[in-house]
């Protein structure tokens, strides 16, 4: 009985080489089909236009920053200017309080002498007795 015997070495390299041949056919009739290439024409279009809406935000990303950036420096010059506010506030309120002390001690220290000089004209009435 014999054996199957496959096909021998120039057989098979033959085999081969035509499927690479053929692989080879489709894949330029494949790339040259139109529709591939309106395929890949649109792709490239959508990329464009996504690359564009990247920087559309990314622009507005700044534009917020920016925007972000201003307020802050609008909200540190109002506190600063509060702060300036306060400061001479508390100066007016300092020294309205200096003021009222000064005066307090010297009404005070009017009253202080006024009693002192009734204590010494009462006691110089009382050494002369009269």
């Amino acid at each position: 009985m014999n054996s199957y015997q496959g096909p021998d070495l120039e057989q098979r390299q033959s085999n081969a080489a035509a499927a690479k041949k053929a692989m080879l056919e489709k894949f330029r009739a494949a790339s040259e089909d139109p529709a591939v290439a309106k395929r890949d024409a649109t792709r490239v279009a959508v990329n464009e236009a996504r690359l564009v809406r990247i920087g559309e935000r990314e622009a507005a990303k700044r534009g917020r920053k920016a925007e972000l950036a201003e307020q802050a420096a609008r909200a540190a010059e109002l506190v600063l200017q509060a702060q300036r506010e306060a400061e001479k506030v508390e100066a007016l309120i300092a020294a309205e309080k200096a003021e009222r002390e000064a005066s307090l001690e010297a009404e005070q220290k009017a009253a202080r002498d006024a009693r002192y000089a009734a204590r010494k004209a009462a006691k110089k009435e009382r050494r002369r007795g009269y």
